[in-house]
Formats: structure tokens, C-alpha cells, sequence
């Protein structure tokens, strides 16, 4: 009997590592290698579902590897882009598309502190077949149940084993002979992130913009909707120009894009469509040129979530993140409607205690400190001492415990007296815990919306008049603030403050 011939759709590409002089040619190198490896996946799974028989099918990661044989004295003042000690350096990277302008700087900064050739070429780490479809790609839908089983036997799946966090958290202990980490995330753990942050957010990763807004009540997100909205109606005045006059598009959950008046649309705006429901945790984004602008996620309630979303999100490094959202005023100075600059934090939320551990500080940020109380006083034009009478600046403790009002003998209440706690809430501490876990600039202004210890809580109407008062203001707040953030230096905003002992080059 004859067998008939597997349909294997070409051998696995492989690229032996090239010297490359220069960042755009490394660039350059990464894109064919990961072009050549994903269409190979893509490839073999057609044929797969068109019931053509195959072995066993895989593609890799493209890697970046610099080799430092002597240390180098960089300028002290840098905060990444440079490898401080003698050694081979390396790591996997995927979507050169998305990541372009990131792998690009980083690049750049190699060569230019080190003087050495980069090596790029094919990894040994296999590219699962998830992470090698289009987000418009659903071939797989069409296969029968056999075959959808005899997929795990002819292609690589996910491995959680090789998307840990231990390179962030300072646990990571490379075997003896293996290369040292270039950068915080490995190829597949970026690849889990984009996928989970569709699946939060509701929107593809490519539209997620360089500064991150969260906020924990859909209050600000209808608000930066009606905003986003208008502003896409109006073409941008020269005669008295504003800040977010080179806003581009509006994009929300479903990948439904709003273009600016007088720009043309795109070839995949077309396909965006409102999902019958929202997601778990939607995000709206801003979005300008060069992905500069504002993404805006309601990551609702809980330092779950918190850590959630912030997880994923860092694999796109933004240049900072904030929390906006409400608290609990824990001083009866303190008045509904007060703001509240945390520069410290009370951590018992319990989410992040193994990755990092209590005893580690969390430090307020000046840069970010600075923009936030600036960006106060512009939208409110108070100064001085009318300015800190609705602004206090202090310690803000974050819990698991929403209830915690309740619990008996006043434990909590007198820990966050003595920790001079100002303001309670459940997620602030979580994101920059994690912020400064991933070395994204972080900040947290806060609104007081009830004072339960001293008998005031919302009621209805109150809650109402509160939302519609404070929202748009709060909200200005923080698109203000990362204006001030965005036309400073974002060298300076990637601070030395956020840099371990022995840190990888890649911001």
C-alpha cells in the first residue's frame, strides 16, 4: 500500500547570526526572520485544515545578541541602553511591526554605547502557532475535532514555562554558558501579554498609546469618550492651537476607529465593529503619530485586576502610567471632592507580595509628582495655600479587603493611622507597585468621594452631583499632566530611580 507523501510546506527557516553595524539593518534582519518564521506557521496550518498530512512543524524567534568583551565606562547619567559588565547578552524578540520604534532606540543606544556589532539571528525558542496567526486569521475554526487534537502533536503551543516573570523581579539565575538577559521580556511572554490584552481590553494591541491612563469607574471613561468624540469633530484651529491638535484618531473597544476630521481613513478601519457587550476591561485610546498619544483603561474594582491589566501592559513599555480614580478621605479635613498626590503607599493588597516582596519601597517619582501637582493647579488656577486646600499630598493604603470598615477591634483603622495613611483605596497601590516592578513611571492622584470614618458616605443624589462636578476636572487633570510629561525629556522620565543593581539594557 503506498503512503501518501506528508505535505510539508517548507523546511523550518533558519538564519545563522548576522554582524549588524547598524540599527536599521538589524531591524531589518529581525522582520525577515520573524516574517519568514510566522508564514512557515501559517503555512503548515493551512495545509493542516485542509486535511493534507504533516510532521512535525516549527518556527522560532528571531534573538538580538551583543557580545561585551570589556567594560566600558558609560555616562553615568543614563538609565538603560548600555550592558554594564563584560559578557554575551541576549533576547528573543517578536513583532517587529508593532515594536519597531522601541527595538529601534534600543538598538541604536547599543551600538552607540558599546561601539560593537549586534548578532541577529534564528533562536531555538519555538514560536507557538497562537502567536503566529493575525488577529483576523481564524483558519482553525474549520477543523474537526481530531484534527484540532493532532494539533498539539505537530505544533508548538504556549509554554507558560518560558514566560515567567524572573527577570523583572530579580529572581532570574541564567545556567552556566547561557547568555545574560538583554531586556525584561522574553518573546513568548510578550506574545501571552498581547494576546491577553486583547481579550481584557477589547481592542487590538497595535492601538494602545505610549501613556497609560487607569481609572477604576466607568465615570471617566464616559467622560473621555464624549471627550475623544468631540475632539475628532473638530480640525485643528491654527489660530489658537491646543495640545491635542495632532490627536489623529479615537479608537475603542472592537477596534472601532474614529477618525480626525480631514484624515483619511485606513485599510483596517473597516473591520471594527462595537461588541455586543463590553469587555472585561475596555480601553479607549487617544491615538497619535508614533503611538505618542493616550490610552485609557477602567480596570474596575480590586488589586486583582490592577495587577491583571499592568501586567500585560508593560510588555508594551510605556513611558508612564497613571491611577486616576476615587478614595476614601481617612482626615476629617478632608472634604468630597478634595484630590489626593500619593507619594507613598500603604501596600495591603497582598497580589504582588511574592513578586515583590513588602519590604521593598515603593518611591514617589519626581518628574511624575511635579506634572500631577502642576497639571492641579492650571486646570483649578489655584496657587499656594488655596491650592493645597483641596490638594493633599500623603501616603495612600491600597487593600484587598473592600469591607474593611468592618472588621472588628479597628485593626485596619489603626494601622493607617500610624502608617499617616491619607486616603484608601483597592487599586493605587497595586499599579505602582507594578510600575516600579517593570520600571514604568507611575503616579496616582486620587479624588476623595466618601470619608467613612467620620460618618460621610454617598448617597444617591449627592453621588450624582459629586460625578458630574469633579469627573471632567479630574480627568483634565490627568491629560494635562501627561502633556507636561510628554514635552519633557522622556530620558529623564525613565529614571535611574527605577534601575536595579545589574539591569538589562533594554528600557
Amino acid at each position: 500500500m503506498k503512503h501518501k507523501a506528508q505535505a510539508e510546506p517548507s523546511d523550518s527557516p533558519f538564519f545563522a547570526p548576522l554582524l549588524c553595524h547598524d540599527a536599521p539593518s538589524a531591524l531589518a534582519q529581525v522582520q525577515q526572520i520573524y516574517q519568514a518564521s510566522v508564514n512557515h506557521l501559517r503555512r503548515a496550518l493551512q495545509l493542516h485544515v485542509a486535511g493534507e498530512p504533516l510532521g512535525r512543524v516549527r518556527a522560532c524567534y528571531p534573538f538580538v545578541r551583543i557580545r561585551n568583551a570589556h567594560p566600558r565606562r558609560t555616562d553615568s547619567r543614563l538609565a538603560y541602553g548600555f550592558v554594564a559588565s563584560p559578557g554575551t547578552f541576549e533576547t528573543t524578540l517578536t513583532r517587529p511591526d508593532l515594536f519597531a520604534d522601541y527595538y529601534l532606540e534600543q538598538f541604536q543606544l547599543l551600538l552607540q554605547n558599546h561601539g560593537e556589532a549586534l548578532e541577529v539571528g534564528t533562536s531555538r525558542e519555538p514560536i507557538a502557532l497562537h502567536f503566529a496567526l493575525g488577529e483576523h486569521e481564524h483558519v482553525e475554526g474549520a477543523l474537526s475535532p481530531e484534527r484540532r487534537a493532532m494539533m498539539r502533536e505537530l505544533f508548538d503551543l504556549p509554554d507558560l514555562a518560558a514566560m515567567d516573570d524572573g527577570i523583572a523581579n530579580g529572581t532570574h539565575d541564567p545556567k552556566p554558558g547561557e547568555a545574560l538577559p538583554l531586556a525584561f521580556f522574553t518573546a513568548p511572554r510578550v506574545d501571552y501579554s498581547l494576546h491577553r490584552l486583547r481579550h481584557y481590553t477589547g481592542v487590538s494591541p497595535e492601538h494602545f498609546q505610549n501613556f497609560v491612563l487607569f481609572t477604576n469607574y466607568q465615570f471617566y471613561i464616559d467622560e473621555f469618550v464624549r471627550m475623544g468624540h468631540a475632539l475628532m469633530a473638530q480640525a485643528p484651529d491654527p489660530a489658537a492651537p491646543s495640545e491635542l491638535d495632532d490627536c489623529i484618531a479615537f479608537v475603542e473597544p472592537g477596534n472601532v476607529v474614529t477618525r480626525r476630521v480631514g484624515v483619511a481613513p485606513e485599510a483596517l478601519d473597516a473591520l471594527g465593529a462595537s461588541p455586543p457587550r463590553l469587555p472585561q476591561m475596555p480601553a479607549y485610546h487617544l491615538v497619535r503619530k508614533r503611538h505618542a498619544g493616550i490610552s485609557m483603561v477602567n480596570i474596575g474594582v480590586g488589586p486583582s485586576n490592577a495587577k491583571t491589566m499592568s501586567d500585560h501592559v508593560a510588555v508594551l513599555r510605556p513611558h508612564a502610567w497613571l491611577m486616576l480614580g476615587h478614595c476614601a478621605g481617612l482626615r476629617n479635613s478632608q472634604a468630597l471632592g478634595d484630590y489626593v498626590l500619593a507619594h507613598a503607599y500603604v501596600r495591603e493588597d497582598h497580589v504582588l507580595d511574592e513578586e515583590l516582596p513588602l519590604w521593598v519601597p515603593v518611591p514617589p517619582l519626581a518628574e511624575v509628582q511635579v506634572a500631577l501637582e502642576q497639571a492641579v493647579a492650571e486646570i483649578t488656577q489655584l496657587r499656594g495655600f488655596e491650592l493645597k486646600r483641596i490638594l493633599r499630598t500623603g501616603t495612600v493604603a491600597s487593600t484587598d479587603n473592600r469591607n474593611w470598615e468592618l472588621l472588628p477591634d479597628g485593626g485596619p483603622e489603626r494601622r493607617f493611622s500610624q502608617s499617616r495613611a491619607i486616603a484608601l483605596d483597592m487599586e493605587s497601590a497595586t499599579i505602582a507597585a507594578n510600575g516600579f516592578r517593570f520600571r514604568v513611571p507611575y503616579g496616582t492622584l486620587l479624588c476623595v468621594s466618601d470619608k467613612p470614618l467620620h460618618g460621610e458616605i454617598k448617597l444617591p443624589g449627592m453621588a450624582n452631583q459629586f460625578y458630574r462636578e469633579r469627573v471632567d476636572q479630574h480627568l483634565r487633570i490627568g491629560l494635562r499632566a501627561i502633556e507636561i510629561l510628554r514635552s519633557a525629556s522622556v530620558a529623564q522620565l525613565h529614571s535611574r530611580k527605577l534601575r536595579s543593581f545589574s539591569e538589562v539594557a533594554f528600557r
